[in-house]
């Protein structure tokens, strides 16, 4: 089915466009292999991941994503892992298209392995894997092929500081004590800056599992695209622990009595 506006009903040979679109653009065309000629859709993401959140706490760095990756508005897909651990001390949690998450994760394994061949006694820290990210990200955008993902980079630099950073499509990045990605930008964002940022000192880790919980609590209830499975990543010196999928407690006591919308009778 056609759904440009412009084509609603109508054939594309009129002089007016009522909608305002003149000169009317040519839609977007999908590209096609050189070789096999089959039809390359990189720039429609169809199955999809929501938001990741991360924050700092005082043993080091937590991140969580829940494990729903969505076909379209279908919740498809209920047990993938969107945190994905690289080397002893990182992981990167994604949100958008998760076959160029897969892309990713098979470059960023490459490069482990590249860096663990050479046995001269130096691993990858998160810093490393933020600026490898970034140029990637940011070599794909150039080329007008960007992979569609926001990524947060977790971890504990060799020193024992901890990182939290984030990387876009565009190769936006910045580093931040919390980060939210997609609708956890506007919804879990404030919950984390208001549990961190007011603080004089660093939350615990009992503190931390709370405040992810409440946040993807928050995210259920109002992210259309989640799922009350999730999974929370915590990095410290001691190295990277991913759990069991987790369930947010929920409930919907409250619309017992709905009917729907409108003048229906509740």
């Amino acid at each position: 089915m056609d759904h440009h506006p412009t084509n609603w009903g109508r054939p594309r040979d009129d002089r007016v466009d009522p909608y305002g679109t003149f000169p009317i653009h040519a839609r977007p065309r999908p590209a096609k292999d050189v070789f096999a000629d089959g039809v390359q859709r990189t720039q429609q993401p169809i199955v999809t991941g929501t938001s990741v959140i991360g924050l700092k706490y005082s043993g080091g760095v937590m991140l969580a994503a829940d494990n729903l990756a969505s076909y379209g508005s279908l919740a498809r897909y209920k047990d993938v892992q969107r945190l994905h651990p690289v080397g002893t001390s990182t992981v990167v949690g994604a949100g958008g298209d998760m076959s160029d998450f897969q892309h990713l994760q098979h470059m960023l394994d490459s490069l482990v392995t590249e860096e663990f061949t050479y046995d001269d006694g130096n691993k990858l820290g998160p810093t490393e894997i933020y600026e490898y990210l970034s140029r990637v990200m940011y070599g794909r955008r150039s080329k007008m092929d960007p992979l569609w993902n926001a990524l947060v980079v977790g971890g504990v630099k060799p020193n024992g500081e901890s990182f939290l950073g984030y990387v876009d499509l565009l190769g936006t990045t910045y580093q931040s004590p919390t980060i939210a990605t997609g609708f956890g930008a506007y919804i879990a964002q404030p919950l984390l800056r208001n549990a961190v940022d007011e603080r004089p000192d660093p939350l615990s880790e009992e503190e931390a599992v709370k405040v992810i919980q409440q946040c993807m609590k928050a995210l259920f209830y109002r992210d259309a695209r989640s799922l009350n499975k999730y999974q929370i990543a915590k990095v410290t010196s001691e190295g990277v622990t991913i759990s069991d999928p987790l369930e947010a407690p929920t409930v919907w006591g409250f619309a017992e009595g709905i009917r729907g919308y409108g003048a229906q009778t509740q």
